[in-house]
């Protein structure tokens, strides 16, 4: 059974649904989830799931980002996970973190990677006039969502969409795609998943 470990920043929905999928059959466990922000909802929900959790709170750090990974690698090796999953963890890792974990570490990001790596995804989609927008999950590298593609889910924009309005859409799909992924990455299997165009979801 694979351990898994999920880090996050916030609410946690993506977290949860990964936490939910994990149970019968499925080939990986929920060890731990871990914020660096003390006051990230998702903390209650994963308690609220039985799952433990810990905080490393990166403002203790005075924007020493090797210091915070120094604690952060240790808070993870507590829990020795298989896999690490990034669920809305609002932190750049450098390339020696990610070294650490390479081929083990799993992130979801809110465009169709290549396209709009790092913030602001919805916008920025919009603004270049795209038909479609969607959500990408890859594996992570030293590179900011950079690594190899492990599956996508995509929307159509809609005329009148703004980002908030993608981003409501897109969530859903992000709640399919993640779990369904690290199912098959759990088994060992690294052929990426594409979900369908999901243009009549409300």
């Amino acid at each position: 059974m694979k351990r898994v470990a999920i880090l996050i920043s916030g609410g946690g929905s993506n977290m949860v649904k990964l936490a939910e999928s994990m149970t019968g059959d499925h080939p990986a466990r929920p060890v731990v989830v871990i914020a660096n922000d003390p006051d990230a909802g998702g903390l209650a929900k994963a308690a609220d799931l039985g799952i433990p959790t810990a905080v490393v709170d990166h403002r203790e750090f005075n924007k020493d980002r090797n210091a915070f990974e120094v604690v952060l690698h240790a808070t993870l090796e507590e829990y020795q996970p298989d896999i690490i999953c990034l669920a809305g963890f609002m932190r750049i890792l450098t390339g020696g973190f990610t070294a650490q974990y390479a081929g083990r570490m799993l992130n979801i990001h809110p465009s169709l990677l290549p396209k709009y790596k790092g913030l602001h995804t919805h916008a920025r989609a919009l603004e270049a006039g795209d038909a479609d927008h969607g959500c990408t999950v890859h594996e992570v590298t030293a590179d900011l969502d950079d690594g190899p593609i492990l599956g996508q889910a995509k929307i159509a924009i809609r005329a009148g969409d703004t980002p908030d309005d993608l981003a409501a859409r897109l969530l859903p799909m992000e709640h399919q795609l993640y779990p369904a992924v690290l199912r098959r990455f759990a088994m060992g299997d690294r052929s990426p998943i594409f979900l369908p165009n999901a243009q009549a979801m409300p």
